[in-house]
């Protein structure tokens, strides 16, 4: 029986395995060279496989911070003379509250390649003789229209490589998990690396919810009902499986319980009116107050998938941002704990830190 040489160009090698293990380091550092620039995750060297918590009450800028990951993530790091510097990265991103803001992706995505055009100076044509240089010769009408050209066209271009997923149950959950294998196999095979952040707002969407309700059986013959503890342990497992798939950096927000301050939260309990500063728990060291106000809820099985915790929250300070006035957010690394407090604030192109 003649294989006319099928056998032997199966089991041929593509590449070697110091060939293989070069073009994998690359990538992942690559792919994640964005967040040693974007506060707060510079203070901490992220790589692919880690699975960052991002924690915070309301309006503490969770879904801001993972707009402005996925923006810097999407864009290039140079494209036709214009520098970026994104990392052309791959982003999936799962809504499980149905409260992510694809419009305010939008807008903070032109805002950062328009600053980025009117940084590098005049439009460049398409032609490949005069593409090294400024097109001085266009009027200004068609220079404008020029440059509206190439900011939708890397415009698009983004946006094909942001990857949108929204759940309304844990049942749709799961079922994405165990279906998005295709979606992986496609992003590989036309960005060769494939996706590189696997974002979630809010993984605690379902817990109350699931809480609340009872264990149902599959069947009869079901050994172990489909309860909270499972559906966690399914999640956490079709991760892992993802994990190994495509090794990639997840981030996912999560409410806490108590949206109150350290001072409001002791003040109730107390009945005593106590001072911000003598109490603010991130800036002093007192974990004992963070953990009043941030006690953990999420099944065990979590904690433990979990590498890196940030804790996020609100200030009362306003700052001038231009034109407007701006708030003023927190953070702290809780895990790895450096008990160091950073103030910054979101604009609309970037995150700046606050001295």
């Amino acid at each position: 029986m003649e294989d006319n040489g099928g056998t032997a160009n199966w089991i041929a090698s593509d590449e070697n395995a110091k060939t293989m293990l070069a073009r994998i380091v690359v990538n992942q550092q690559s792919c994640l060279a964005f967040t040693r620039q974007l506060p707060p995750f510079h203070r901490v060297p992220l790589r692919a496989g880690n699975v960052v918590e991002i924690v915070g009450p309301s309006a503490s800028a969770k879904s801001e911070l993972l707009i402005q990951v996925a923006v810097n993530c999407i864009l290039p790091k140079e494209w036709k003379g214009v520098r970026y510097g994104g990392s052309e990265g791959v982003v999936m991103l799962f809504d499980l509250d149905c409260r992510f803001d694809i419009l305010r992706l939008s807008h903070c995505l032109c805002c950062r390649i328009h600053g980025a055009c009117e940084h590098h100076g005049p439009p460049y044509s398409g032609n490949s003789e005069t593409n090294n240089r400024p097109n001085e010769k266009l009027g200004s009408q068609t220079s404008s229209v020029l440059v509206t050209h190439l900011e939708d066209e890397m415009f698009r271009a983004c946006m094909e490589r942001f990857l949108y997923i929204r759940c309304y149950s844990s049942f749709e959950f799961l079922a994405a998990l165990k279906t998005i294998r295709p979606q992986f196999q496609k992003a590989i095979e036309k960005h060769s690396n494939g996706v590189h952040l696997l974002m979630i707002d809010s993984i605690s969407a379902f817990y109350w919810l699931d809480r609340a309700s009872k264990s149902i059986s599959m069947d009869n013959n079901a050994s172990r009902p489909l309860s909270l503890q499972v559906i966690w342990e399914v999640v956490v497992q079709e991760l892992r499986h993802l994990l190994q798939i495509n090794t990639m950096l997840v981030l996912a927000t999560k409410p806490t319980i108590y949206s109150m301050t350290s001072s409001e939260y002791l003040a109730n309990r107390d009945g005593r009116k106590w001072s911000s500063k003598s109490c603010e728990p991130s800036k002093y060291g007192n974990q004992s107050l963070q953990k009043a106000v941030n006690r953990e809820y999420m099944p065990a099985v979590w904690q433990a998938f979990v590498t890196h915790r940030l804790l996020l929250g609100k200030s009362e300070e306003i700052m001038d941002s231009g034109s407007k006035k701006v708030p003023v957010y927190t953070s702290e690394w809780e895990t790895p704990s450096l008990r160091f407090l950073d103030r910054f604030i979101v604009q609309d192109g970037d995150i700046s830190l606050v001295t």
